[in-house]
């Protein structure tokens, strides 16, 4: 007898993100949704949820093996603006689209890879798979991902880094799922530009931050610069990651799942302690609206809005701010190996864009926004 289907899906439900659990009415499939922590009834969605972390999605997959099978082609689900001239209906409605197997988006979750990779893996595989409609995916040879990525460079026109998500999304199908040996796939393309990175002036970073007049917007430009966040680093932080007593701020599961801490500037933990008592932040240090967490897209939207405030014209994101304290640490004489810590690179090559090595102990690295308001003689 086959296994009853639960269909996972995306919600935002009472101000939460959420997972989504749809199944006919089975009271075993009940009993085993009221073991995941907080799962609850939504009579609006007609559906069971849990808040979406990747703890309830793995406690999912594991309490419901063998008792009833996953749907998750929908949850794992990434969008991509397409042009609508470049869609044709009628040909879409004809397509018979391949279906990504059930052991890859698995093995995906049982190695505790991020929501974001998986979603960027199932894209270009799925992609790869539909490409040849055809063919049986166990039938694709090394010829037809060769032909593949002649697509996406000549056709797609896409970068190096895409191309190479799509390698990997397709590598871990055939050596991780399959077990098959591991093969380089490549084609001949032009060798990639060494593009050195953007950086702010010490003036420019002080006019950006004069420039944000909203208290939450300031707080997240000056915690990015000061403690050399990335993005994903700084949307994640919890509020009791923020060490006040030490001076440093816990950075969980920065790229490549690796923890870590860096340094809390004085001036800074003097605007998050002004931040956080007019908004009371709730679980995310820094939330959207109805306590959402903020997203990529909203915190650079933010920093192009001061930017351009502030009269600096160069194209300005959050990873500048990254390269401008690392660069402005170097400029202090700050050992690089100390900057490697802060900004968790697991390879010196990488941290050596910044280019220039010096010694100097981390406990008298200060970070480079107390520098500046030091020489400036005075606060935000």
């Amino acid at each position: 007898m086959p296994l009853p289907v639960i269909i996972l899906k995306r919600l935002h439900h009472r101000g939460k993100d959420c997972i989504g659990l749809y199944f006919d009415y089975n009271r075993e499939l009940i009993a085993h949704t009221k073991k995941l922590e907080g799962a609850a009834w939504s009579a609006t969605n007609k559906c069971w949820y849990v808040n979406n972390n990747p703890g309830n999605l793995r406690h999912i997959f594991s309490l419901f093996k063998g008792v009833a099978r996953i749907d998750k082609a929908g949850f794992f689900q990434r969008s991509y603006d397409v042009k609508t001239s470049d869609r044709n209906p009628i040909k879409e409605a004809a397509k018979v689209i391949k279906k990504i197997p059930d052991e890859y988006i698995d093995l995906l979750v049982r190695r505790r890879y991020s929501e974001n990779t998986i979603k960027v893996y199932t894209h270009f595989f799925s992609e790869f798979i539909n490409y040849f409609p055809d063919t049986k995916i166990d039938d694709l040879t090394e010829n037809d991902i060769r032909k593949y990525q002649d697509y996406l460079i000549s056709k797609k026109k896409v970068a190096v880094n895409t191309q190479n998500q799509a390698i990997n999304a397709i590598k871990f199908y055939y050596e991780k799922v399959l077990g098959n040996e591991t093969k380089n796939y490549y084609i001949d393309r032009p060798r990639k530009s060494k593009i050195l990175p953007t950086v702010l002036s010490e003036n420019q970073v002080l006019k950006l931050i004069e420039a944000t007049s909203n208290l939450k917007h300031r707080s997240m430009i000056v915690v990015l610069y000061s403690a050399g966040l990335r993005v994903g680093e700084l949307i994640n932080l919890r509020k009791h990651d923020i060490l006040f007593e030490k001076n440093l701020i816990f950075v969980r599961g920065g790229k490549g799942k690796k923890d870590r801490t860096t340094i809390l500037a004085e001036s800074t933990a003097i605007l998050l302690k002004e931040y956080m008592k007019e908004y009371k932040p709730n679980y995310w240090m820094f939330e959207g609206v109805n306590r959402k967490q903020y997203s990529r897209s909203s915190v650079n939207n933010v920093i192009k809005a001061s930017a351009e405030k502030a009269g600096i014209g160069q194209r300005i994101s959050s990873h500048v701010l990254r390269h401008s304290f690392a660069t402005h640490l170097l400029e202090q004489g700050v050992d690089i190996r100390y900057i490697q810590m802060l900004l968790g690179h697991q390879n010196i090559k990488t941290t050596e864009i910044y280019t220039h090595v010096s010694k100097k102990s981390l406990a008298n690295v200060k970070s480079p926004l107390d520098h500046i308001l030091q020489i400036e003689k005075g606060g935000f």
